[in-house]
């Protein structure tokens, strides 16, 4: 392999999104209260992510924060739902321990309810 070669090949593996998935917990979306989510969702470290199949039916106000067993925590919301589809990286709050949670949540602060739940196995 040339150099030229060499070079390509080191710049397109290193352009690969750190979300793309495959080495973490994952779990599939459900839609709660209405809406229409499908999807993966990845809890691996300190990273949440909403891999590339991800499609959200949208709402006002959605933010991605965990839960457990069927309860929305408020304190790990990450900050607003980066786009209604595909892929997206969110970084736990600093103190939140990820593996103590095994949802993954959109929820809608304006009207304080639950829009989405992925279950995390």
């Amino acid at each position: 392999m040339d150099r030229r070669s060499f070079i390509a090949a080191l710049l397109s593996t290193a352009a690969l999104p750190a979300f793309a998935g495959g080495h973490g917990r994952l779990g599939t979306w459900g839609g709660i209260n209405g809406h229409t989510v499908t999807g993966t969702a990845e809890i691996a470290g300190s990273e949440i992510n909403l891999l590339d199949d991800f499609v959200f039916d949208g709402a006002p106000d959605p933010k991605v924060a965990l839960g457990k067993d069927g309860v929305y925590d408020p304190a790990t919301i990450m900050g607003p739902l980066a786009s209604d589809a595909g892929a997206s990286q969110y970084m736990a709050p600093e103190g939140i321990d990820t593996s103590a949670y095994n949802e993954v949540w959109i929820w809608c602060e304006e009207f304080n309810v639950g829009l989405a739940v992925a279950p995390i196995t």
